[in-house]
């Protein structure tokens, strides 16, 4: 008991003194110096990796390489580097690696053996922890024949031209009718709305640091999917839509209009992207989860964005003022989308790319169903007809004539 006293009477001594006090408030400004001490020598002492190129494509009859680099750091030794395959359609789409070692200041050229066609990553491994080896990975992808690759690409340019000009028929069709009559108002409030979310999620993507660095982290062996005419085509969308709407105004319309239950699609979709936005400014959300949100939503339009025209064209039985250029070059554009990712399976014997993706593969292929849709309506179900039943307010001529099929008497 008397030294239990001692002791507490000596610790509140101990505690008024003035070097006690000089102690606890550098404390934590020594612990925090000392932190710091210990990073900048596990940084100096660490191996940095690297390699020459991030992505490798070869035939399956010919061999490749790609050098691996270390810099001149402060650990003189050798590290010892194995090869390990991930993310790959086969595990033994390449030859196996052997381990190399590696110094400091130096580079080794690895050699890439292909035994058939897929893809795969390879990445260096080390066996300690020291080693920075985060971009020392290879994207590696070993195709059939260079001449399908080369068909693939042109195809791809071909379909990306016949969708970027498929909106100029309706266009130069309601100019020339001077009228809209015919087309379909929810069609192109819908239309607006997804090429409007579809441009941000691909321009954000494309062009904001922050949004690719947090994709990047996410994927750290993936690339940013976004190209420039992924960028081109949504902006050049909206604009084409947007000079269909001001013909709108400007041309006969009836009273033509959109209607109630687009209206409600739209505001539903209006408080889904308000609410989401504010998650990301509240920072509840990343700003990349927002703008796959806004993808995912244009995804849904597409499904449903032809019904309204396809309805108002049995309706009247007839297509009159909605464009069969328009289809024809949307049906080119989607059917030679799919005949590409076909032939990019074939090549790089990756079926996977298409069924393991069906939500791609399934809009592609509902697209161009909607297509041929069209195409019965116009050339086959309505051929030759004038609407049987005009809209309120326009000055459209009738067919009264009972011969033709599917136009009834009036």
């Amino acid at each position: 008991m008397i030294v239990d006293t001692a002791v507490s009477n000596f610790v509140s001594v101990s505690k008024k003194s003035l070097v006690w006090r000089i102690m606890r408030r550098n404390m934590k400004k020594y612990f925090v110096f000392l932190i710091f001490l210990c990073l900048i020598g596990a940084y100096s002492s660490s191996s940095n990796l690297t390699v020459s190129s991030q992505d490798l494509a070869l035939l399956t009859k010919e061999n490749s390489s790609f050098i691996l680099l270390r810099g001149n750091d402060g650990n003189p030794g050798d590290v010892e580097i194995s090869f390990n395959f991930t993310n790959g359609n086969d595990e033994t789409l390449l030859e196996q690696i052997d381990p190399v070692k590696i110094g400091p200041n130096s580079n080794i050229t690895i050699t890439v053996v292909p035994l058939k066609a897929g893809h795969v990553d390879i990445i260096a491994v080390a066996p300690d922890n020291t080693t920075n080896t985060r971009n020392a990975f290879v994207r590696v992808v070993v195709m059939k024949s260079q001449t399908l690759e080369l068909v693939s690409t042109i195809i791809g340019w071909i379909y990306f031209a016949a969708w970027s000009v498929s909106f100029y028929p309706q266009i130069v069709d309601n100019f020339r009718r001077k009228s809209v009559i015919g087309l379909n108002f929810d069609f192109l409030a819908l239309n607006i709305v997804g090429f409007t979310l579809y441009g941000c999620y691909n321009v954000a993507l494309y062009w904001i640091d922050s949004i690719q660095e947090d994709y990047l982290s996410r994927h750290p062996r993936g690339i940013i999917p976004v190209q420039t005419n992924d960028v081109f085509f949504p902006i050049h969308a909206v604009f084409a839509c947007a000079v269909t709407i001001i013909q709108c105004f400007m041309f006969e319309r009836g009273m033509q209009k959109v209607s109630k239950g687009c209206w409600g699609i739209l505001g539903a979709i209006a408080i889904f992207v308000v609410i989401i936005l504010i998650l990301a400014f509240t920072h509840v959300l990343a700003w990349l989860d927002f703008l796959q949100y806004c993808s995912y939503v244009k995804l849904g339009i597409t499904l449903i964005k032809y019904m309204p025209q396809a309805y108002m064209n049995y309706r009247r039985k007839s297509t009159v003022g909605w464009s069969i250029g328009n289809i024809l070059l949307d049906f080119t554009g989607g059917s030679l989308s799919i005949v590409q990712m076909i032939l990019i399976s074939y090549n790089n014997d990756d079926w996977s790319s298409i069924f393991g993706d069906p939500t791609k593969f399934g809009l592609g292929f509902f697209s161009v169903v909607f297509d041929i849709f069209f195409m019965l309506q116009h050339y086959i179900f309505y051929r030759g007809n004038l609407p049987h039943e005009t809209l309120a307010g326009s000055s459209e001529e009738l067919r009264n004539s009972p011969i033709i099929p599917g136009t009834p008497e009036v």
